[in-house]
Parts: structure tokens; C-alpha cells; sequence
């Protein structure tokens, strides 16, 4: 495909702007450009055909099957688009006085009370914008908690389990915390003799998700909880799976003290690309003097902002929250009704069926039943085949299927995440399975097919550490030829008219 400056051809248009009967603008020399811009030209057919073609060239979930599910990108419902465009969400203004947003309000403190009941907790902060941040704010919460009840400089460790998403150690740091590591044991739980140790006098708490990302739920949750309240220690969910356990287990009820909900995966919101996202944080009620400011509270039969919190710990960031997450959220959730936990139900049952399917093919490293998602390993494929994880997620592109992610859970080498969801049918699953099969065949078999896969994609196999870290994010007309007589062409003929 030829880049947009190389079908430029002088003269041709697309459109012009409108011109007006005024004085020119009197531009600032200080702001003046020093020469035209070097722009393509093109007529709009062909910059409407070049834009299109572009846009084949993405993969999203109206593309394909993307097995990365409830973690990134599952199914979301277009009439929660429609709703969150209505002129009184999309026009509404983040200073409106709160008299004349009683609608926004009101959907913002009914959300806030479907995640109390999900969570099985107390209290909610809409406000954090993405779990991350979540993640920073419930560990914000948790130094205000022992800071008010003098234990602030005492308490300074967090442990995470071996299995965790890589922004619970970032969040732990950033947060001025300590941190300790918990291994994970032979059936893929956390440690808890590993645990007990860890935990003393010193410990402010424990991040954990469960089901964990190896897909397994901790069989030993409640005593877990019990070694760290007893240690006058808090229990923090990451609630980044919460899609395998709504309405079927509560974080409340298995023991957690604060959960942070990542409204962008569990309840719908377009994520792809990184955003944009909500992760609300929940509490229970001996932290909720604590919650961001301002809190939505209801007052009979009206709703306002309060910001009357003498210990909360402020505001994390602008506003109130991502409001176009919530009315997407809400708008999924009832939806839903009290039939949430199908969501989950069919979500584990997908999940399970295909990893019935391929554990037979790729090596199990914990086998037990999963949640809503699982972890293979191709650690048979590389010693026996020289064949890894990788060659085989970029195998499966000329399948037509997204790669799921690989070399995470670190505990498993060569790991092949899959969470397939509830929103995939079983003729997709059996695709998809029907190919990861067929790769592994490959692999014993025709395995320099797989070490220089992608075959059928617009891009090769990249040297991916150097595209990360030397994009290449412009047109170097320095290293291109130019266009006869475009661009380039008017700025040398400016240029020497001024020179003359």
C-alpha cells in the first residue's frame, strides 16, 4: 500500500475552503510558518479510498474473534452507543449545576449502587478512570485508613501474589509502599504457607484477583482473608476479572475490603487501543470516610454532589468520572437485570469448553477446571519442536483470528492466555479451536511455516523491541522521492523567489 505522499500529485484538490469578503488575519511573526506546509494532494475519491483502506487494516471485535475477551475487547451492545449520544448525556456540560443534572446524577449514584451489591460492599467512588488508577486509589485509601487510626508509619508493606497484573507493583510503589511477593502453589492458588509468613506487624495489605490471571479461583480465599484481618491487615481486589463471578460470588462476601471494578471490561465500553476506560473502587464501610470527593449522594428524592468528606483523601482526578463509561455501564447492567450472573455463567462455559478441547493439544499447567479464561503453555512445542508461544499467536494470524496473550502469567513459561467470553458463539470457539490444533500439527511437522508467520497480513514478523522503541511516526521527505512537481516543488519555488 502506497503512503498517502506518494499518490500525491500537484494541483489536484479534494475541496477548498470557503472564501470570505474579510481582512486577512494579522498573524504574530513570532507564530508565522516559515514556509507552506507540505501537505498531499489528492482528489477525495482517492483520499477517501486511502483512509478506507487503512481502516481494513485494523483488526477489532466487528472484525473477528479476539481472544483477548472480557481483559480488552468483548462484544459491546450498540444500543448502549445510541443511549450514551442522547442530548442530555452528550451535551451536558462537567460544570452544569447539579439542580438542572438531576438525570446524570441520578444514573451516576444508581450505578454506584449496582457495584455496591455486585461487590457485596458498602460505599463507591465513581471517579478513578481506569483500574490502574483504581488500583492507586484504593492503596491511597488503605494509608488514610492507618494513617487516622495512627498505624500510618508502622504499616508499610503490600503483598501481591506472583501471578499479578504488572500495574499492582507499579501501583504498590507509587503509592509509597513496600512490596512482597506471595509464589503461587502446585494447584495454581496463592501460597497461603508462603502467605503466613510474609504477613506481621508491618503488613498494610494484600492485592489480589481472584480468579487469578492463571483463570483459577483460590480455593483457600477465605482463609487467606482470615490471616490478614487478623493481622489487623485490609484485603484489596483487583477486579480486572470480575467477569468470571457477577452474581455468582461477591469480593465483599469472600472477604475483600476494597475492590476496584473495571467498568471497560466487565460492563461494556469500547476499550481497544487503550481507553477510554472506568475503574470505580468500592469499599466497605469503615473506609468510606475516606472516598474521593465529590461523593454522589441521594437526598430523598434528589440527587447532589457532596463535598462535605472531612477525611477523604481528595479528588483523583478531574470531575466527577468518566460519565460516558457510566451510561454505557449502567445502560449493559440493566440490561442484564438479575440475570447478571448468566453473563459469568456463559462466559465460564465457553471458556471451559475450548480449554476441553486443547489441553489434550498444549500442555495444562494447572489442571483443574478454569473461569473465563485459562493459561496453555507451548513449553512442549519449544523443546521438542523449537517452536514458541509467539510463533504460534503469530501462526494463528493467517487463521484470521487476533493473538491471545502470550507470556503472561509469568509463573508459566511460554503461556498462552485465552478468555474467550460470553458474547462468542460456539461455531467461533470451534474455529478457533480448530486452529490452534491445526498449528500445533504444523509445528511438528512444517515448522519453518510457523518461525515466519504472518504470511497473509499487511506486516511481517516485525523486530518488535525496535519498533517499540524507534517508531517511525513521520514522512521523511528527506528519504523519499518526491512527487513530481508537488509539494515540494512550491516550497523550492517560494524559497527562491525570496532569495531573488
Amino acid at each position: 500500500m502506497k503512503l498517502i505522499f506518494e499518490k500525491s500529485r500537484p494541483g489536484r484538490r479534494g475541496g477548498g475552503p470557503p472564501r470570505y469578503e474579510l481582512p486577512p488575519a494579522e498573524v504574530p511573526p513570532e507564530l508565522r510558518r516559515a514556509r507552506p506546509p507540505r501537505l498531499p494532494e489528492l482528489a477525495e475519491p482517492e483520499l477517501l479510498r486511502h483512509f478506507t483502506e487503512l481502516s481494513t487494516r485494523n483488526f477489532g471485535i466487528d472484525t473477528g474473534f479476539y481472544p483477548l475477551g472480557s481483559c480488552t475487547m468483548k462484544h459491546n451492545p450498540r444500543v448502549n452507543e445510541r443511549l450514551v449520544t442522547l442530548p442530555g448525556f452528550r451535551d451536558l456540560h462537567p460544570y452544569q449545576d447539579g439542580e438542572a443534572a438531576q438525570g446524570a446524577l441520578e444514573l451516576m449514584w444508581s450505578l454506584q449502587e449496582a457495584l455496591i451489591e455486585i461487590s457485596g460492599l458498602h460505599a463507591c467512588s465513581l471517579q478513578p478512570a481506569a483500574g490502574s488508577q483504581g488500583e492507586l486509589t484504593g492503596l491511597m485509601l488503605m494509608r488514610a485508613y492507618f494513617s487516622d487510626r495512627g498505624e500510618g508509619a508502622q504499616r508499610d508493606t503490600i503483598i501481591t501474589a506472583d501471578t499479578a497484573h504488572g500495574t499492582n507493583p507499579a501501583s504498590v510503589t507509587m503509592a509509597g509502599y513496600r512490596l512482597a511477593k506471595a509464589e503461587t502453589d502446585a494447584r495454581g492458588n496463592v501460597d497461603v504457607d508462603h502467605l503466613a509468613e510474609l504477613v506481621d506487624e508491618r503488613t498494610a495489605g494484600l492485592m489480589l484477583t481472584n480468579p487469578s490471571t492463571l483463570g483459577l479461583f483460590d480455593e483457600r480465599i477465605e482463609e487467606v482473608a482470615r490471616i490478614f484481618h487478623d493481622a489487623g491487615a485490609l484485603l484489596y481486589y483487583d477486579g480486572a476479572n470480575l467477569n468470571a463471578v457477577c452474581g455468582i460470588s461477591r469480593p465483599g462476601d469472600m472477604g475483600f475490603d476494597i475492590v476496584h471494578i473495571n467498568l471497560h471490561k466487565t460492563f461494556s465500553q469500547p476499550h481497544g487501543g487503550g481507553g477510554p476506560g472506568g475503574g470505580p473502587v468500592v469499599v466497605r464501610d469503615r473506609l468510606e470516610p475516606f472516598l474521593p470527593v465529590p461523593a454522589v449522594v441521594r437526598d430523598g428524592n434528589a440527587y447532589r454532589l457532596d463535598y462535605d468528606r472531612p477525611k477523604t483523601i481528595g479528588k483523583v482526578r478531574g470531575y466527577t468520572g468518566p460519565f460516558g463509561v457510566f451510561v454505557r455501564s449502567y445502560a449493559y447492567i440493566r440490561s442484564y437485570g438479575p440475570r447478571l450472573r448468566e453473563m459469568s455463567e456463559v462466559a465460564v462455559l465457553n471458556a471451559n469448553y475450548v480449554l476441553a478441547r486443547l489441553k489434550g493439544v498444549y500442555e495444562l499447567p494447572f489442571d483443574r477446571l478454569c473461569m473465563h479464561e485459562f493459561v496453555l503453555s507451548a513449553r512442549t512445542l519449544k523443546r521438542e519442536h523449537g517452536v514458541t508461544a509467539l510463533d504460534v499467536a503469530k501462526r494463528l494470524m493467517d487463521y484470521g483470528f487476533h493473538p491471545p496473550t502470550i507470556y503472561f502469567p509469568l509463573v508459566v513459561p511460554e503461556a498462552l492466555m485465552i478468555e474467550p467470553t460470553e458474547t462468542e458463539t460456539k461455531e467461533t470457539l470451534d474455529a478457533f479451536c480448530d486452529a490452534m490444533i491445526a498449528i500445533e500439527r504444523e509445528a511438528r511437522e512444517r515448522r519453518e511455516l510457523l518461525k515466519e508467520a504472518p504470511h497473509g497480513r499487511p506486516v511481517g514478523r516485525l523486530d518488535e523491541a525496535r519498533a517499540a522503541k524507534h517508531p517511525v511516526l513521520k514522512y521523511a521527505f528527506e528519504e523519499h522521492e518526491a512527487p513530481e512537481r508537488g509539494a515540494d516543488e512550491e516550497v523550492r519555488q517560494l524559497e527562491a523567489q525570496k532569495g531573488a
